[in-house]
């Protein structure tokens, strides 16, 4: 199974992770993290790197569904949404896939919530 799912878009990096933003927001998710690796790359490190951020992006309903189900899910939370410059100049946009990181925990209950996050990250990803 793939952990992830994604589209490629040929549009301006910036204005693309806006519009995830946006279509996370349409789904239930907000962006707890925003995390631009590029600059942090630079900074740490100093090396050259594309653009590439990770989005931490959390739909509160079915985190707390998540949390209640298996107290340790945290670990795993919140759901990231990658967005990065390919070799080309396009924008590819990847998601977690969740249930194929819930397969890691031996608890049923995480299933149904896992393929219920699944379905809403498969629509950001395919309205964009």
């Amino acid at each position: 199974m793939k952990y992830y799912f994604s589209k490629t878009l040929a549009a301006p990096f910036n204005d693309t992770v806006a519009i995830v933003i946006g279509e996370l927001e349409k789904e239930g998710f907000g962006v707890l993290t925003e995390i631009d690796v590029k600059a942090t790359l630079k900074k740490k490190l100093d090396v050259d790197f594309k653009k590439y951020k990770i989005l931490g992006a959390c739909n509160p309903h079915f985190a707390y569904k998540a949390l209640q189900a298996e107290d340790k899910i945290g670990t795993m939370l919140p759901c990231n949404v990658v967005v990065q410059e390919t070799e080309d100049g396009s924008v590819e946009v990847a998601a977690v896939d969740p249930l194929a990181s819930m397969q890691a925990i031996q608890n049923p209950g995480l299933q149904e919530i896992a393929g219920e996050v699944r379905t809403k990250l498969k629509k950001v990803i395919g309205n964009l």
